[in-house]
């Protein structure tokens, strides 16, 4: 229960941090709102055209009698256009990060050296192509292994009450899990860690990472709040991965309201 707590923790920390760096938080909005515009109209062109492709994916059923062709186009319509909307929230984070890379990485390393005692943060060295390759790469692989968790999932979910009850959650701290690495990748490709590693740097504490993941991804799944809630989710998936590597992280606010006080004691 503490590694739930604290891992929602950080991602009310990471919002809070770009609350008080309004052009932090207004850069790390556009890679969000060019992907939304990108999925949008790859939905809407999927909902006015889906039973067409499936018309032309299932000609066995051409003969069928009414209203058995329809009932059974139609299904299978509906079943596309939901695993199309699972599709994109899987894999929303993953593209957004890619999209946006330099703007999450200057972000990224700006949380790091506010939090960290010296005011240092760690480097790649790599070339920002060279950055954008492995985004890419460690992001399909991860799209990869949420997209077999879906399948099995959305297979479970025909199984009578399980599929009603349990499944469903199951599915939520596997969105939970899996948008966490998205997030933490842009820190911990920074500072050398390989996706491998990576994986089991999270599972090693599923519980900090779930308390992160899953309430964000619940709030993800209502329309346009992915956009907003990215750059505070990157600035919280920063603070996220220095716990999960042990190193000491310093509090801004508590900082900043210590000066003040001083201050005010000093003018007094």
């Amino acid at each position: 229960m503490r590694d739930l707590t604290a891992g929602f923790r950080h991602l009310l920390r990471g919002h809070r941090w770009v609350a008080r760096h309004g052009r932090a938080y207004g850069l790390g909005l556009l890679p969000g709102l060019i992907t939304l515009v990108l999925y949008l109209a790859a939905l809407v062109a999927l909902a006015m055209w889906g039973d067409d492709f499936v018309a032309w994916a299932t000609p066995f059923a051409d003969d069928w009698s009414s209203p058995w062709q329809g009932l059974f186009r139609g299904f299978l319509t509906a079943v596309l256009f939901a695993l199309a909307l699972l599709l994109a929230v899987v894999t929303f984070t993953a593209v957004t990060l890619l999209v946006g890379q330099p703007f999450y990485e200057n972000l990224s390393e700006r949380v790091d050296r506010d939090v960290s005692p010296d005011g240092t943060a760690p480097e790649s060295g790599l070339s920002l192509a060279r950055d954008l390759w492995i985004s890419a790469r460690d992001g399909l692989r991860i799209v990869v292994r949420a997209g077999v968790w879906g399948v099995l999932l959305f297979a479970c979910g025909f199984l009578p009450f399980v599929g009603q009850t349990l499944v469903p959650v199951i599915g939520f701290f596997v969105t939970g899990f899996f948008l966490t690495e998205e997030l933490t990748a842009v820190a911990l490709q920074r500072r050398g860690v390989q996706l491998r590693e990576r994986l089991a740097l999270l599972r090693s504490r599923k519980r900090l990472v779930w308390g992160f993941g899953t309430p964000l991804g619940l709030a993800f799944l209502v329309p346009l709040v992915a956009v907003f809630l990215m750059p505070g989710a990157v600035a919280g998936a920063t603070l996220l991965a220095r716990e999960l590597l042990g190193e000491e992280t310093r509090d801004p606010e508590e900082d900043t309201g210590g000066e003040h006080e001083a201050a005010a004691t000093q003018a007094f």
